[in-house]
């Protein structure tokens, strides 16, 4: 049996999965959503990345699981990266979902130069936080008006300092054992940095059509992909 973690992008809690998790657990498998430190249920709890990082490797252990999938979207790429390498052999594969993934020294905004003054403003206007994406922002990634009420509704501000915080890693993220899930709509190929580590044979490319938010526009068809990450990958 596979423990698959799942952990959501900015803004959002354990309840992005709720439309995923069932068919993991309909497949046998142990499931365990997290909701990172200053987020969802847990907001007002400081939060930096290493505090998110340490919420993942702190949620496996208190589980005591093994044969784990680690599963990051979008930002939580960067700590569910750093996390991997930190559970050890508990981990069987980590998943990268549309996601950012870590690179030692650098933050997440570090590694979005374009982005960073925009970010960075909202995180001053905003008292350390970075807003939630509004309705308008989910355009044309195939988000129907009902998902993208559900995502507005339940998104609560971003922690600041856990987008500017460096990642730490102790080896190369090569060395683990990765399926990359590239979501189509929200650009045609992965980024440099993913380019070069799909060139290992540890990495696995997989490509999804739909938008950079799968949970919420294509759950079923991510739930299989997650599946078939517990064996041979094969294009959704």
């Amino acid at each position: 049996m596979t423990e698959f973690v799942l952990v959501a992008g900015a803004w959002l809690g354990a309840w992005a999965w709720d439309e995923v998790a069932p068919e993991l657990r309909a497949a046998g498998h142990g499931v365990h959503p997290v909701t990172l430190s200053g987020l969802a249920d847990k907001r007002g709890v400081p939060a930096g990345q290493q505090t998110h990082v340490q919420d993942i490797v702190d949620e496996v252990e208190r589980l005591d699981l093994r044969d784990v999938v680690l599963v990051g979207h979008s930002y939580s790429g960067i700590p569910v990266g750093q996390a991997a390498e930190r559970i050890g052999d508990r981990l069987a594969r980590v998943v990268f979902v549309d996601s950012n993934v870590p690179a030692d020294g650098e933050s997440f905004l570090s590694a979005w130069p374009t982005g960073r003054p925009v970010v960075e403003a909202s995180i001053a206007e905003n008292d350390g936080f970075w807003a939630p994406l509004t309705a308008a922002d989910y355009g044309g990634q195939g988000l129907g008006d009902e998902e993208i009420a559900r995502i507005v509704a339940g998104s609560t501000p971003h922690p600041g300092a856990t987008l500017t915080e460096p990642a730490v890693l102790a080896r190369p993220l090569g060395d683990l054992p990765a399926t990359y899930i590239k979501c189509l709509l929200d650009g045609a190929e992965p980024g440099p940095d993913v380019a070069a580590l799909l060139t290992d044979d540890r990495w696995r490319l997989v490509e999804m059509d739909t938008g950079h938010w799968p949970m919420f526009s294509q759950p079923h068809e991510l739930a299989r992909v997650l599946l078939d990450a517990t064996g041979p990958v094969r294009s959704a």
